[in-house]
């Protein structure tokens, strides 16, 4: 067909191929051109970046040369904190040798108070094993009765001795029926002597103490009763006898502890004592009793040497009559010699009067003198 383009023809080809060409050199001119127009920003650009990049390198130089009077600065900083800190190391270490060396000599101290105090403790430890040893004897001794009655014996004689004086009593004093009382304190009539007997209950005592149940308590507190009664009863009948002693007695317990529980768990026992004329009384209380017998026997005694104070106040009344005379006697003497030393001295007066007119003999006419007045002397 003649109206259709063969591509198979080199002349097509051909003219194909150059519009080709021409439409690439279009395009490269024209990228060409809009390069050109984008280049010129980007030179300015460059240059204001050249312009930054100097800046900063003058900003660089101005900070290394800041920096090298910083590190100066620094090194010079660091060299006088060195050197504080030195000083300060020198100080502290000496701080610390002299608080050591006190320490040392507070720890020595101490050591030698803790050895002190050691042996102290030594000691008591010792005394402790002897107490113990002396308990344990106690206790040998409490457990028998007779060794028992001993040892109160031994407390109240104690006791009567340091209240009493020692011709106002008598130690184990035999009474007419033949029982032997413990002390006897011999006090005037009325009341009388009055006898005081030792009592222990040690035995029902403990088995009230160590008492774990309710059966266990009453049981001790039964034996506690009949043992108090029966001693009671027995000093109310060997130590209580008519015109002989005194209308009563009293019955001493060598423990505080049984006082007390006496007085608190058994107050019929201390009323019965009462109507049995039996009043008991533990060491304090028993003390307290001799101090007030103490003060009826100094009464009683010196109602008896009231004569003797009658006759030796008479005797005194005598003296002081006769000091009364002497010193009457005495102050006329002296009232003598008063006078006599006023004479006297009128007539040394009188003497030197003389002396000094003699004395003028050639200027002054002697005058007569007047007598002088005669006084009496009593005899």
């Amino acid at each position: 067909m003649s109206g259709e383009i063969d591509l198979t023809d080199p002349l097509v080809l051909g003219g194909i191929a150059a519009a080709v060409l021409l439409v690439i050199l279009l395009l490269v001119l024209s990228a060409s051109l809009k390069a050109a127009r984008a280049v010129q920003p980007l030179q300015w650009q460059m240059g204001q970046l050249g312009q930054r990049v100097q800046a900063l390198s003058d900003g660089q130089q101005h900070l290394s040369g800041g920096l090298h009077h910083v590190s100066e600065a620094q090194a010079k900083a660091q060299g006088q904190m060195i050197q504080m800190v030195e000083k300060r190391l020198a100080d502290v270490s000496d701080l610390m040798a002299q608080s050591l060396q006190g320490n040392a000599v507070r720890t020595a101290r101490s050591l030698g108070d803790l050895h002190a105090r050691l042996e102290a403790i030594d000691k008591a430890q010792a005394n402790i094993e002897k107490l113990s040893g002396n308990v344990l004897s106690l206790q040998d001794i409490l457990s028998n009765k007779q060794t028992r009655g001993a040892f109160g014996e031994i407390q109240l004689h104690d006791i009567v001795q340091r209240a009493l004086p020692s011709d106002s009593y008598t130690m184990q004093a035999t009474l007419s029926n033949g029982k032997r009382a413990d002390c006897l304190v011999h006090l005037p009539k009325p009341p009388g002597a009055i006898a005081i007997d030792a009592k222990f209950p040690l035995e029902p005592y403990e088995a009230l103490r160590n008492a774990t149940n309710d059966a266990e308590t009453a049981e001790a507190r039964r034996q506690m009763r009949a043992a108090l009664r029966h001693h009671i009863r027995a000093i109310s009948e060997k130590y209580i006898l008519p015109g002989e002693t005194a209308d009563g007695a009293l019955m001493f317990l060598p423990s505080e502890a049984v006082y007390a529980e006496l007085h608190a768990n058994f107050p019929e026992i201390v009323r019965e004592g009462f109507s049995a004329r039996v009043w008991i009384v533990s060491p304090t209380t028993c003390m307290a009793t001799l101090n007030t017998m103490r003060a009826v026997l100094k009464d009683a005694r010196m109602r008896e040497q009231a004569g003797a104070i009658r006759k030796e106040l008479a005797e005194l009344y005598k003296d002081i009559e006769r000091l009364g005379v002497r010193v009457d006697n005495l102050d006329r003497h002296f009232s003598q010699a008063a006078k006599d030393v006023s004479e006297i001295r009128i007539s040394a007066d009188k003497a030197g009067r003389r002396a000094r007119r003699l004395d003028n003999f050639d200027f002054e006419e002697l005058t007569q003198e007047p007598p002088s007045p005669v006084l009496p002397r009593d005899s």
